[in-house]
């Protein structure tokens, strides 16, 4: 049977580990390895790992989740490998659907996507799930990437993920470097699917790097659909400029004028100098001054509506 390895980026998760690793040990079907990378924590995520049984790659600099992702696909000599958060969750029978999926689907695709449920840690509010759809990804896998920032879940065939290079380790795509990652996969040719069973529960945290980075987070949206751009302009100039425009306006709302002017530059050498959707008047305006537009909605929405922006 082909072999599957977890794999946990960690920094300072020593809270948080014995719940990731619990669930892994209750699997019906055991990971053939479980491996935490510790990040240079200053707790004792090494401790807590080791003593929950996992191998434990340190890590001698901090360099982030996608360095550590990269360390632990070199560490493990397993055929598939699933990336996890140490502070998400996994239900007990993931490995035994995974499994399943791979004898019947394994030699076929390189990329499974995983569905999970978006719950709040502190109230258990469900949010949502990911809902993928598998015609789409089967079609034509980066233009879903594109379409659809895909973050969280997957399971990766090893010898394919080396062979595309893993995560990107640009600094500027840090902060939303599982949409470069699958954007990257897509463009190397690998073929995606999706298990439509919940198999992965996605926590959100007040305190997420994500939401105490909401620019950071635009800033490395921008950067990750210039390099797609860069590459694949020509063939999805719509599908780039959309999440372009929506990129925009985060910029707008942390008052990034100058990734702005970066991103309205992009979508004009796109082919479109003003945005392709949205409300009539701020589309018009687009048409006649696409900066101007975004500044002066961004500027009434903070005299009008001030309770927008109190997050940013």
């Amino acid at each position: 049977m082909p072999t599957l390895a977890l794999c946990i980026p960690a920094y300072n998760a020593e809270k948080y580990l014995p719940m990731i690793l619990g669930s892994a040990k209750k699997q019906s079907i055991p990971f053939d390895e479980i491996l935490v990378y510790n990040d240079c924590s200053t707790d004792d995520t090494a401790r807590v790992a080791e003593e929950l049984g996992a191998k434990v790659v340190n890590g001698s600099v901090n360099k982030g989740c996608s360095f550590g992702k990269n360390q632990l696909a070199n560490a493990t000599s397993c055929d598939w490998l699933h990336f996890h958060d140490a502070d998400d969750d996994l239900l007990p029978d993931f490995t035994q659907k995974v499994h399943q999926w791979i004898k019947n689907h394994g030699e076929q695709f390189e990329v499974l996507l995983l569905n999970f449920e978006y719950i709040d840690f502190e109230t258990r509010t469900v949010f949502g799930n990911a809902n993928h759809n598998a015609e789409e990804l089967h079609a034509d896998p980066l233009k879903y990437a594109i379409n659809h920032k895909i973050v969280n879940f997957g399971v990766y065939k090893r010898e394919a993920f080396l062979k595309a290079g893993g995560f990107d380790l640009d600094e500027k795509v840090l902060y939303n470097e599982d949409n470069a990652f699958h954007q990257r996969l897509a463009k190397f040719g690998l073929k995606f699917d999706y298990l439509p069973d919940i198999t992965c529960i996605n926590y959100r945290y007040k305190a997420s790097m994500s939401a105490s980075n909401q620019l950071k987070c635009a800033q490395a949206n921008y950067n990750v659909i210039a390099k797609t751009a860069a590459t694949h302009g020509k063939k999805y100039p719509l599908e780039l400029t959309r999440q372009l425009w929506l990129c925009i306006a985060s910029l707008a709302a942390g008052q990034d004028w100058e990734h702005v002017k970066k991103a309205v530059a992009l979508s004009k050498s796109l082919g479109y100098n003003y945005a392709p959707e949205g409300g009539g008047l701020f589309k018009s305006m687009t048409h006649i001054g696409p900066f101007f537009a975004v500044w002066t909605r961004e500027k009434l929405i903070r005299l009008f509506k001030p309770g927008l922006r109190t997050n940013q």
